[in-house]
């Protein structure tokens, strides 16, 4: 069905046209947006889905973030999103695909934490995303609390409280 392949394969620009696509122009407002802010996406975890005419139909991008407790010490963590497919393809699989690619490529030697912003029923059920631990954390935005998700193989490394905001190294 979807042929993946690295997103650094793709005109930057035809990545901009399928996100506005997707979520529309005003999507810089999100909260997302600013949690990643000034960082550069992971070139070995984001990746693009070609349909059976080799054409853009959907991309993923993953983001370096850190979730800065109230002691001030950082807690380094993956953000998975956005995912984005054309309307007119969501629903038939590319997005699953992207995701699977996303969270298979990530060393299962090193696992960061994963989080997004994303649907709790949909990402819990396939991919093993929840909102048990995120109560206590803060985004520099609005946001739904219980769409704030986040994925480890190991949840007590996680900090009860802090904002989760852009990894500057």
């Amino acid at each position: 069905m979807a042929n993946l392949i690295p997103l650094a394969d793709i005109d930057p620009a035809l990545i901009e046209q399928l996100l506005d696509a997707a979520f529309g122009p005003d999507r810089f407002a999100r909260t997302a947006y600013k949690v990643r802010e000034g960082t550069d996406w992971l070139p070995a975890l984001s990746f693009a889905a070609l349909d059976e005419n080799d054409m853009l139909a959907g991309t993923i991008q993953c983001w370096p973030v850190a979730l800065t407790d109230p002691a001030g010490r950082r807690h380094p963590m993956i953000m998975v999103g956005p995912v984005a497919v054309l309307p007119d393809l969501q629903g038939t699989g590319f997005g699953k695909a992207l995701v699977t690619a996303s969270l298979t490529a990530i060393d299962p030697r090193a696992p960061l934490p994963q989080v997004m912003i994303g649907d709790a029923d949909y990402y819990g059920r396939f991919f093993g995303f929840s909102a048990a631990n995120t109560g206590g954390w803060k985004l520099p935005g609005p946001w739904e609390p219980a769409r704030l998700l986040c994925r480890t193989a190991n949840p007590a490394v996680l900090p009860q409280e802090g904002m989760l905001g852009p990894w500057r190294g």
